[in-house]
């Protein structure tokens, strides 16, 4: 598993003391808005957010040492990173990242139906894809009747397809 977990992308300045705004990638900008430290690009330069807040489906941060236009502008395009251990998750709760390339089985029979590949975020609940090994899509819904268990250190999900979920599925 990864120590540090991409949560954001910093897009633009805003103002001219210093501050970005950023796109989010965790489940609500309020979420970004909890971290007081955040690692900053590919080095994870530790830094220290001042303040944050939500404005127009962005957050905007105000990074200590950054107190102008023209250094906020030099850091347009890198992303921002949380430390997993900074990360408070509820039980059952999983960090996307931790769940792609997870191997997707059948609960009853042990089927391998492939990889998981992405997860879509839309609607009352996720909607995880699996890439099969001939690189066809299948697609389910992360509700209790089809996820049955989820073994992240083991690295496999298990499940239970509603009927006529996988019914064009063929065991490779």
């Amino acid at each position: 598993m990864k120590k540090f977990l991409e949560i954001a992308k910093i897009v633009s300045t805003h103002g001219i003391r210093g501050e970005v705004r950023c796109q989010y990638y965790c489940d609500s900008a309020d979420v970004l808005c909890e971290f007081d430290r955040l690692y900053l690009g590919k080095d994870k330069a530790c830094v220290q957010v001042e303040r944050a807040f939500v404005q127009k489906n962005t957050v905007v941060l105000k990074i200590e040492g950054i107190d102008s236009i023209e250094e906020a502008q030099k850091l347009i395009g890198r992303f921002l990173f949380i430390d997993r251990e900074d990360a408070e998750l509820p039980p059952d709760v999983y960090f996307i990242q931790d769940i792609i390339g997870l191997t997707v089985k059948d609960f009853d029979s042990g089927i391998i139906y492939g990889k998981i590949s992405d997860v879509y975020q839309n609607g009352a609940s996720d909607v995880y894809s699996i890439k099969k090994s001939d690189g066809t899509e299948l697609l389910f819904p992360y509700i209790d009747e089809v996820v049955r268990k989820i073994d992240i250190d083991g690295g496999e999900m298990l499940i239970t397809p509603l009927p006529g979920l996988f019914e064009d599925y063929d065991e490779d």
